[in-house]
């Protein structure tokens, strides 16, 4: 099976898009550090050490800094979720509960955290990371259910 099938067949469709549009989420996640490191005038030599300018960076930069490097660790948990999904549904079938829009939901969640997070918006961003880390689970246990069961 392909990306192309992964992403159009209907039962495994929801869990592929996650896995895509999460890892988006971590690209667009660059786009706010990227505009605080220009205000901060990142040169050529900063290059050396990239981490070493945090501290030239406004608040928000920081901010932003820190937004992205959780986008990296949420992806790292929510990956392999997103596959044990599309693997329980490719060799068991459909998942039940609230699997799929645990799976779609999981990037819209992240994605609004960026902004909430660099506009210091502490309910908001709150309120995403958690929810975005119940899809996660959700994901987990689905998927573990799925295949436990045909065990």
């Amino acid at each position: 099976m392909n990306l192309i099938d992964l992403l159009t067949q209907a039962s495994v469709a929801p869990y592929a898009w996650s896995l895509v549009l999460s890892g988006g989420v971590v690209i667009v996640s660059i786009v706010p550090l990227g505009a605080a490191r220009s205000q901060a005038d990142y040169t050529l030599s900063d290059m050396k050490a990239p981490r070493a300018m945090f501290e030239r960076l406004p608040a928000w930069g920081q901010r932003a800094s820190w937004a992205h490097q959780n986008s990296f660790e949420s992806f790292t948990l929510h990956a392999p979720a997103a596959l044990l999904a599309l693997l329980a549904v490719m060799q068991t079938g459909p998942l039940g509960g609230l699997a799929i829009p645990a799976a779609l939901l999981h990037p819209l969640l992240r994605l609004v955290y960026l902004p909430a997070y660099v506009a210091n918006v502490p309910p908001v961003r709150s309120l995403c990371w958690a929810g975005a880390l119940l899809c996660t689970g959700i994901l987990y246990l689905e998927g573990l259910r799925a295949l436990i069961a045909t065990a």
